[in-house]
């Protein structure tokens, strides 16, 4: 039997999703209102038998560390492990990790212990739901030393993409990374043979996922040189050596790397049908199991909106919202289009009655405060009577003091503190 070793890429620092990412590494950052993004790999693992994973990372990796420690433990039958292996000092490695090539190198001499078959490379910040068993199959079937994961794309966002050419039996022959949008690539169409049934029309090329399956000893050979980064530099050089194939996931997929992707991915998942599906028994999307109380509305509007546990909402309309644990939101607040990440711990009311002294706000949203196209990161203190979001002309992006923005999205700091009254 093949015996996998998994491996999640988490180590970047994250700067497009700043400043959601500037306290804790991107797999960290909270998903769906009590998930964080490095479920959906996990879990995607899990699910798919592959129960020996390691995530590699090395930048505000403390709260990372923190969820798989409360989120992750196998028993003794099972042989399975979630590790962290942050970028460490040793006597032949001395630096941080420079690309995803070389995080994978540095970090051998802890895989080798494990005598894999088989090495899978996972992103920590994609969205999608794929039976990483059947990939594994057809890698196995096809005779392939390397198969990377590709789904189409329209010519338009291929531009976004690394770019694969494949011929009849899936064999990849070229990679192109990122084709300009004049560039004549025509030559580049799927080819029918290997289209899957009821493709969808118009998203005639296949661009890489940057999930990729190795025959072990492949793996440690191709990384034997000074190459740091897998989609630019080590998958071209495989190409010319390697048989490597294609093995396309006609699923839902979305790299949520960017502050308007996260934002767009997470909204969607208040629509009638989701894209994601959290709610497949047969896939489940395994977390921080937290033993909270049910949420509890007080005569609260709700629509096409989510509340996770533990939350207490009082008399407020919500509406395209994700809710995180712990949200408290009080009377007469109007949410549109908001990502409350929620709060890690409940207030005391003699916390309460100290911060009001001085003029701090409760944890979560105050009275009669409205809120429309934001993320409100955890532990954010709204107070009341705030109009955040309403402004005619959307701000630019960048710092703005109390807040920060991106594609005129709002985003709320973690702990931030935004006074009675405010108004952006």
């Amino acid at each position: 039997m093949p015996k996998v070793l998994s491996i999640i890429l988490g180590g970047g620092k994250g700067t497009r999703l700043y400043p959601l990412t500037k306290e804790r590494s991107k797999p960290a950052v909270p998903f769906g209102g009590k998930h964080r993004i490095v479920d959906i790999p996990l879990s995607n693992c899990i699910n798919s038998g592959f129960k020996q994973i390691y995530i590699l990372t090395q930048f505000n990796s403390a709260s990372l560390h923190m969820h798989i420690a409360n989120a992750y433990n196998f028993d003794r039958f099972s042989n399975g492990f979630v590790e962290i292996l942050a970028a460490e000092q040793t006597l032949e490695h001395s630096g941080w990790y420079e690309g995803t090539a070389d995080a994978v190198r540095k970090n051998f001499i802890h895989f080798k212990t494990q005598n894999p078959t088989h090495y899978i490379i996972l992103s920590g910040d994609q969205l999608y739901q794929m039976d990483l068993k059947a990939y594994l199959d057809a890698h196995i079937a096809s005779g392939a030393q390397i198969t990377i994961a590709t789904t189409a794309v329209s010519r338009e966002d291929a531009s976004g993409f690394g770019i694969m050419k494949v011929d009849k039996k899936n064999r990849i022959t070229a990679f192109m990374e990122k084709p300009a949008k004049d560039l004549d690539i025509s030559d580049w169409i799927i080819p029918d043979e290997t289209r899957t049934p009821g493709a969808t029309k118009g998203k005639d090329y296949l661009a890489s996922m940057g999930i990729y399956i190795f025959d072990a000893a492949v793996l440690e050979e191709a990384l034997n040189n000074d190459y740091t980064d897998f989609g630019k530099e080590i998958i071209p050089q495989t190409i010319k050596k390697y048989k490597v194939n294609s093995y396309i996931y006609d699923g839902y997929w979305e790299d949520i790397g960017t502050i308007k992707s996260f934002y767009d991915s997470t909204i969607n998942l208040t629509s009638i049908q989701p894209s994601f599906n959290f709610y497949d028994e047969e896939k489940p999307i395994y977390t921080h199991i937290r033993n909270l109380p049910p949420s509890k509305l007080n005569c609260a509007t709700m629509n096409r909106a989510t509340a996770c546990e533990g939350c207490i909402i009082t008399e407020s309309t919500i509406t395209d919202s994700v809710i995180g644990i712990r949200s408290i939101i009080e009377k007469n607040a109007q949410l549109v289009g908001v990502i409350s990440m929620g709060a890690d711990y409940y207030e005391t009311d003699a916390q309460k009655e100290e911060n009001r002294k001085n003029g701090i706000p409760n944890i979560g949203i105050g009275e009669n405060t409205r809120v429309q196209r934001a993320i409100i990161d955890k532990n954010a203190r709204i107070g009341k009577n705030c109009s955040i979001g309403f402004s005619p002309n959307p701000p630019s992006d960048g710092d703005h003091g109390m807040y920060y923005a991106a594609d005129g999205i709002i985003i709320i700091r973690k702990n931030a503190i935004i006074p009675d009254g405010s108004n952006f």
